[in-house]
């Protein structure tokens, strides 16, 4: 490494001072000129966004006591309030504890945000606001969340998160001009995380809705909320994905617009002044945020936020199926060209997918001519579908393509397919093959539990199937693309597979099937 002595380099750095300014070239001016002006922007939709705050009704017998000395209940709320927009926490029997949480809670999941972190919805803790004071033995009002919002018509409807308004017993939406008002619920819809609530007021300003599908990576985008209770912050972006998949109902739009407790629910606009989602989530570790923030894209939230103001309730198909992921093992064992589509794992008795001829194992590729790239895609396609309307589902099963028509029901409550399964006979393994699989027939007594017309039950594992997590009671239901009816025909199915390939066995466990990729061991192997 290379010294210089000290004199010498001080001697230097005063010639370096003395030197003569010399201005900026127009270039180097031009990065600076172009970055993009907002405030025409705010003055537009800024009066159009909201503050909600919620709050719940508490007995007089468990409002705050037994602070320290010289804290006032009053004080220390209004304290954590105006520098948390957080309400102080309670004990058991309202004693309060210090610190602050992030109140409310992370709407629809947190998104699977990886890695130690996980996801975490963004919405704020309670605002302080008005709060009554109890007469001996009455309720009071007590704050339990803050949240954004904005306003979509000028009669008062008012879009925001779901998770801003659950459990609220009030529901107060504050506007930029101060005004406040006591907001009745229209409609949640907790999948989605999209509520809409309706204020009486006319003549209101309202926000221009764009189009979600148009957003590009890397465009300028804007929030504008209520973080930490203060009201109409803005804070700038760009969008750093798009699609992105949490693991929740809908894909969302990723930005690096700092989202903080209370944002929940705000808009986030686009360069000509447009709302193109809802901000609802970040990815946090420490509840803050993290750089990373998540947004609901606004196409699918108004037709939630339309069925929400016509009927107070949304109304989505369902097929009765549970799916999985395609991998790419999968694929290539299957011979599909790439890993896409939704494997089927179950089909409910009786459903709709059942009556259309759907299999587990089945791989849907596409519903109604749209492809479905990963399985997350299907439930937002058969949930858009009208009940009791005619689809086309694509399968993909044993190396074709199969085009099955399907009458969509509606979704009531969750339903998962099931099939009381009886403990696995215990059976002597015999020697293993190539798989490291000894298996047994299936009695016409447990086929007949199971719903299945063949199989064979695995007995002991070893090698190749312990390595893949293949385990005793398992069903096997199919080596590739052969249907197995026997133990004694899968052990000559087994006998030819080429240990240089992969093969994909169709799985039952429990009420769910899936395929799992082995590779054969060569003679000798273990």
């Amino acid at each position: 490494m290379t010294t210089f002595p000290v004199r010498k380099f001080l001697a230097a750095a005063a010639v370096a001072v003395c030197l003569p300014f010399v201005p900026h070239t127009a270039s180097a001016a031009a990065p600076a000129a172009s970055l993009p002006d907002f405030t025409d922007l705010v003055d537009k939709v800024g009066p159009a966004v909201v503050n909600i705050r919620t709050t719940t009704k508490v007995s007089s017998s468990s409002t705050m006591r037994g602070l320290p000395p010289g804290l006032d209940d009053g004080d220390m709320s209004e304290f954590f309030r105006r520098f948390f927009g957080i309400p102080l926490p309670q004990g058991p029997q309202g004693t309060p504890r210090g610190g602050g949480n992030n109140g409310g809670n992370g709407g629809n999941g947190g998104g699977n945000g990886g890695g130690s972190g996980g996801g975490s919805g963004d919405s704020g803790g309670g605002s302080g606001g008005s709060q009554d004071a109890p007469d001996s033995g009455s309720d009071s009002e007590q704050s339990s969340g803050v949240g954004s919002g904005f306003i979509l018509s000028q009669d008062g409807y008012v879009m925001t998160n779901a998770h801003v308004v659950d459990d609220a017993d009030t529901i107060y939406v504050t506007l930029t001009d101060k005004r406040e008002f006591k907001a009745k619920l229209i409609g949640v819809d907790d999948r989605t995380d999209v509520a809409v609530v309706k204020i009486s007021a006319a003549n209101l300003p309202t926000v221009t809705i764009g189009d979600s599908n148009k957003v590009r990576v890397g465009e300028w985008v804007v929030a504008i909320g209520s973080p930490f209770g203060l009201e109409n912050t803005v804070t700038a972006g760009i969008v750093s994905a798009k699609g992105r998949d949490t693991g929740d109902y809908l894909p969302f739009i990723q930005t690096d617009v700092a989202v903080n407790p209370g944002n929940s629910g705000g808009p986030l606009i686009n360069m000509q002044g447009e709302v193109i989602g809802i901000n609802s989530q970040i990815y946090s570790r420490t509840g803050g945020f993290m750089g990373i923030s998540f947004a609901i894209p606004i196409d699918e939230a108004m037709r939630v936020a339309d069925q929400l103001k016509t009927t107070g309730k949304v109304t989505r198909g369902r097929i009765a199926v549970a799916i999985g992921e395609v991998t790419k093992d999968v694929a290539d064992s299957l011979g599909l060209p790439k890993a896409q589509g939704a494997l089927v794992s179950s089909v409910e008795p009786g459903g709709p997918a059942d009556k259309a001829g759907v299999q587990p194992g089945d791989i849907i590729l596409k519903f109604n001519g749209h492809s479905v790239d990963t399985a997350t895609d299907l439930p937002r396609m058969v949930g858009d579908t009208k009940p009791g309307s005619k689809a086309t589902i694509t399968v993909w099963r044993k190396g074709q393509t199969r085009d099955l028509p399907i009458t969509i029901a509606e979704m009531q409550t969750e339903k998962v397919a099931k099939a009381d399964q009886k403990k696995p006979t215990p059976a002597k393994p015999r020697a293993s093959n190539a798989l490291g699989i000894a298996v047994s027939d299936l009695s016409a007594d447990q086929l007949k539990t199971l719903k299945l017309s063949s199989g064979v039950q695995v007995d002991a594992v070893d090698g190749p199937a312990v390595r893949v997590g293949l385990q005793r009671g398992d069903i096997i239901l199919r080596v590739g693309d052969t249907d197995i009816t026997g133990a004694k025909q899968f052990d000559e199915v087994t006998s030819h597979l080429d240990p240089q390939k992969m093969v994909a066995l169709l799985v039952r466990r429990g009420d769910n099937t899936q395929f799992v990729p082995i590779r054969p061991r060569a003679a000798g192997q273990k």
